[in-house]
């Protein structure tokens, strides 16, 4: 195996955050036509983060809260109840119009008709995460984390949370910690900040051991080359898919591993969905399959959280790509944004195409 993970730690994975909460419309229908909705906690970084500590390892999601907030408390009750431990400065609202968790207000979709997601994040306490509120150096030092998964969407949110990812970026690197970064280019955040986003980025990308991204992320952010373009058969792509991947290895030498995901949507509940994986010198191709789809969103995340799983517990990297195509797969049945993986032959069951009842 390529990457080098330290030894004794109490954290197998960090995720720096900033939680909102989604509300759905249930039975599949429109947000405009909702009447009833379900409401859940959620983050990208924590969709990710969810597959480890479901599957038993210790997890911490670093994240800022509303002092005194219902919705603060149903954020940590949710995370506690994913076996999740996390820390983070309280804020003060500062009155009705002062700070709030942001709202993701999205719906399934159903057959022809796609899903559609609208953010709410005016006043997002996220924005306001800070380097000072957080001790680095116990947190990576003293306590001990194997694997730092930093995402865009924070780097991106707001100038201080930018400083935030690039001290922790740095942190990781001073004590030995492996460091995964998902690109999630968000044209909305980068807006006016394109320079010096491009910067952060790339000294972040430039540190990271893991990278994650589809073909906007690399091309928007790192300015590298995407893939040829063509027709929608996204099986007949995966070697321009491959050149693209090889474009970015050629930028960032120092890291070990880069990924993306394949997706082709028949419909809302019909994906053809794969993966790609180099490790070193190594491809390893999930080609696309059929997979029926209950709710889309999260399902890059279960594949990243997934791939990362499989990486703490020392597997062959064939493995990496495998485990985190069936954790992808698998959050896509579900109506939460994250998978919830009972146990690990659950998840290989999904990659096998296994669906007999398990008694």
């Amino acid at each position: 195996m390529s990457i080098e993970l330290r030894k004794e730690t109490s954290y197998a994975l960090v995720a720096p955050t900033s939680m909102g909460v989604r509300l759905t419309p249930a039975n599949g229908q429109p947000m405009h036509c909702g009447a009833s909705f379900i409401m859940q906690a959620t983050s990208a970084e924590s969709n990710v983060a969810s597959v480890a500590s479901y599957l038993g390892l210790p997890v911490k999601i670093l994240t800022a809260f509303v002092k005194g907030s219902p919705i603060s408390r149903f954020i940590k009750d949710d995370l506690a109840g994913r076996h999740m431990d996390y820390e983070g400065p309280e804020v003060d609202q500062g009155g009705p119009w002062g700070y709030r968790h942001q709202f993701n207000l999205a719906d399934s979709g159903f057959g022809a008709r796609g899903p559609r997601v609208h953010n709410d994040r005016a006043g997002e306490v996220g924005r306001t995460l800070n380097v000072k509120d957080f001790d680095l150096d116990r947190i990576f030092g003293r306590e001990g984390v194997k694997i730092v998964h930093l995402s865009g969407l924070i780097a991106a949110l707001s100038p201080e949370t930018s400083t935030f990812c690039l001290e922790i970026a740095r942190a990781a690197k001073k004590h030995g910690t492996c460091i995964s970064f998902d690109l999630n280019h968000r044209a909305t955040f980068w807006e006016g900040r394109e320079k010096e986003l491009h910067e952060i980025f790339c000294e972040i990308a430039g540190a990271a051991d893991i990278l994650v991204g589809n073909e906007e992320d690399f091309q928007l952010c790192l300015n590298v080359e995407g893939p040829e373009p063509g027709g929608t058969d996204v099986a007949a792509k995966i070697d321009s898919f491959k050149a693209m991947i090889a474009r970015v290895k050629k930028a960032f030498p120092q890291a070990e591993v880069f990924a993306t995901t394949l997706r082709e949507v028949v419909s809302a509940n019909s994906h053809r969905w794969g993966a790609i994986l180099a490790e070193g010198d190594t491809w390893h191709v999930c080609e696309p399959r059929d997979i029926p789809v209950l709710d889309r969103i999260g399902g890059g995340d279960g594949f990243v959280g997934g791939m990362l799983y499989a990486i703490l517990r020392g597997w062959e990297p064939e493995k990496w790509a495998q485990f985190g195509w069936a954790t992808g797969a698998l959050a896509t049945t579900m109506l939460t944004d994250y998978g919830q993986p009972a146990d690990e032959a659950q998840v290989w069951s999904i990659w096998k195409g296994n669906a007999r009842v398990q008694r």
